[in-house]
């Protein structure tokens, strides 16, 4: 049972907490103080919170999840766990999450938490049947992300940070929702999909990729953070990501999973580990 409570929980995919880490080295750069003990326990406190939405997901959907080839394995479509259970689990994770930032004043936090909360209930309850809506509402996590490290941090986000990451969160959304298509998932299980079809989804994501890449540029250009003559260091990183992604989904027809897809494929961690150690460089950090 507890095995099957901590998949519920969905592990894998704290990675996507990742999104926290993005203004970390540009605070650096501006001179900004780290509590790493706070930013650390700021990230647990987003895992817990994330975890305990999975876990209401799972309840909403676990008759529709049974007829789904892979979903049918999560332990509360397998009935391994009640839905009952997982309404209580889902419960605990929550509080899990925010109490330590009430604990700890976070108010900002704590707030910003409750909205990603609030957004992910109206994607649950019934937003994610329209499409384009449930992209939107599907990328706003990431962007809240975002916002989180900053308020953790003490600083304000850049308007160019909110542009890129929200550019990019939104195509990795279209992109999950390609994925549904062309792998076969029907208006039954995701009635949004009556919403898409390929070709729209392929112009979609070129014209946000292209704004995730064009945006990352601008920023590179005028944001005084950067030291001049190392601007541009970081920027290759950003293009292969952002091309590799679109490669893989149009030529395998994957990405429904970007944690899935990370974890198998060690040139995503490379660019990763490139892309910081290279904006570290770009800000005088190292």
């Amino acid at each position: 049972m507890l095995i099957d409570i901590f998949k519920l929980a969905r592990p894998k995919h704290w990675v996507k907490n990742v999104f926290v880490l993005m203004p970390l080295p540009f605070a650096l750069a501006e001179g900004a103080s780290v509590d790493a003990g706070v930013f650390a326990l700021g990230i647990l406190c987003m895992c817990a919170v994330a975890s305990g939405i999975y876990a209401l997901n799972d309840v909403r959907d676990c008759e529709v999840d049974r007829l789904h080839p892979k979903k049918r394995e999560r332990p509360i479509a397998s009935g391994r766990v009640s839905p009952r259970q997982g309404a209580v689990a889902s419960l605990f994770f929550l509080l899990l999450g925010l109490l330590p930032l009430v604990l700890l004043g976070q108010g900002l936090a704590m707030r910003l938490l409750l909205c990603y909360i609030a957004i992910n209930l109206i994607y649950c309850m019934g937003a994610k049947n329209v499409a384009l809506l449930d992209v939107f509402l599907l990328s706003s996590g990431y962007v809240i992300r975002v916002i989180l490290g900053c308020a953790l941090l003490g600083v304000l986000p850049s308007n160019w940070l909110l542009l890129c990451s929200s550019a990019l969160a939104l195509f990795l959304a279209l992109t999950k929702r390609r994925a549904d298509l062309v792998g076969g998932v029907d208006e039954t299980h995701r009635p949004s999909l009556g919403g898409y079809n390929t070709e729209f989804l392929n112009q979609a994501m070129g014209i946000m990729g292209g704004l995730s890449i064009l945006a990352y540029s601008l920023y590179c250009m005028e944001t005084p953070t950067l030291v001049q003559g190392r601007e541009f260091a970081s920027l290759p990183f950003v293009v292969f990501g952002v091309l590799d992604y679109m490669r893989v989904a149009y030529t395998k027809g994957e990405g429904g999973e970007p944690v899935e897809l990370l974890f198998r494929s060690p040139v995503s961690w490379v660019g990763a580990a490139g892309w910081f150690v290279s904006i570290l460089f770009s800000t005088g950090v190292i």
